[in-house]
């Protein structure tokens, strides 16, 4: 598929199978991320790859709507970045992870971002210090955000040309 193609197909999946996905399919998703391109080509991203069921589930309460789905994903990858090393870890923790987006979509495969910076539970406790206990992440770094993967369970149509919103494109001036 072109990428003119791939860009319009790719939509946010929230349903998976319980098919499992191939290890070159992961190392060429994580090739994706590993190859983004970064401010001072710094590369400054940390990924973890997650499979465990249980993991996915004590992830997927990390905050308290929005990724509870990531229960029925067969693989997440945990975005993220060094606030004190890099002033950019969140644009360049967003470039990969919609890199790895797209590779993923170009696999055949469903993807959605589940957004964790600055996000929590009710009772105060944030994102980060869920994720950073059931994964062992040291306390420097802050996740961005995780990607759900794994074989879509439903079909979504590409996007629509027609909605496009070409207002919102200025040219030399507002």
């Amino acid at each position: 598929m072109n990428f003119k193609d791939l860009v319009q197909q790719r939509r946010s999946h929230r349903k998976f199978t319980t098919q499992e996905i191939d290890g070159d399919d992961v190392k060429t998703i994580l090739r994706a991320g590993l190859m983004s391109p970064t401010s001072k080509g710094m590369r400054a991203w940390q990924f973890v790859v997650v499979d465990d069921k249980t993991d996915l589930e004590k992830l997927s309460d990390a905050k308290d709507m929005g990724g509870q789905f990531l229960r029925d994903a067969q693989l997440a990858i945990v975005v993220l970045g060094d606030p004190l090393q890099n002033d950019c870890w969140v644009e360049d923790g967003s470039i990969a992870a919609i890199s790895m987006q797209y590779q993923a979509e170009d696999l055949g495969l469903g993807s959605c971002w589940i957004q964790m910076r600055g996000r929590g539970l009710t009772d105060g406790t944030s994102a980060d210090t869920v994720i950073q206990g059931v994964l062992n992440i040291p306390d420097n770094l802050s996740c961005l955000c995780i990607l759900a993967i794994g074989y879509k369970a439903d079909e979504r149509k590409p996007q629509n040309e027609e909605r496009l919103k070409w207002e919102s494109v200025h040219v030399d001036k507002f």
